[in-house]
């Protein structure tokens, strides 16, 4: 359960960056996060060859850092999302760091798309239209690029979850698939339960 006191300590905007060139993305970070304080959340090479930078805080620091990393991006620029307000259910999923209770497991639901940012885009959608666990967020890598989250509930919370994310990547011409699975087997929950 989330506290008042741990969403004040929480960070409440995220920032992600993609490049296709790994000495940009470099370059870019560093400008980022000289320009504001934010944490990193994720700063790597990802598949394809490309750079990913996603970056946490909040809602005017994130901003700042964005707009910093937008000036030195160029033509490097792959994709790239600022989100306020971010629903506190992406950040365990991103560090992959969420355990499911065995009742949560009543429908899977598999959202995929051509980019690390428009999967983040995606949960956040998802976890503010139903009432799911997003347990799992994926970003590129040993995806060629690509991400999915993977998320828990009810089969209709999970259905007008997966429809919003759906949506979102559409929006942003970078779905790949939309899936709902009711009754999954249980091995496929078997590393979060």
């Amino acid at each position: 359960m989330v506290t008042k006191h741990d969403q004040a300590a929480s960070p409440r905007s995220i920032g992600v960056m993609e490049f296709s060139s790994i000495g940009v993305g470099y370059r870019v970070q560093d400008q980022m996060l000289k320009a504001a304080d934010v944490q990193v959340v994720v700063a790597r090479t990802i598949c394809s060859g490309k750079y990913i930078v996603i970056l946490a805080g909040g809602v005017s620091e994130v901003n700042s850092a964005m707009a910093a990393g937008l000036e030195q991006a160029g033509e490097a620029l792959v994709d790239h999302l600022s989100l306020p307000n971010v629903h506190a259910g992406v950040f365990p999923a991103l560090a992959q760091s969420v355990m499911l209770q065995e009742s949560q497991a009543q429908a899977l639901g598999v959202v995929e798309t051509f980019s690390g940012a428009s999967i983040i885009a995606a949960a956040d959608a998802a976890a503010k239209a139903a009432d799911v666990v997003i347990f799992r967020i994926h970003v590129a890598m040993a995806l060629g690029g690509k991400g999915f989250c993977l998320l828990a509930g009810a089969q209709h919370q999970v259905e007008a979850a997966v429809a919003a994310a759906a949506a979102e990547a559409s929006r942003r011409g970078l779905l790949v698939s939309q899936i709902v699975i009711p009754r999954p087997s249980r091995e496929l929950f078997a590393e979060y339960i």
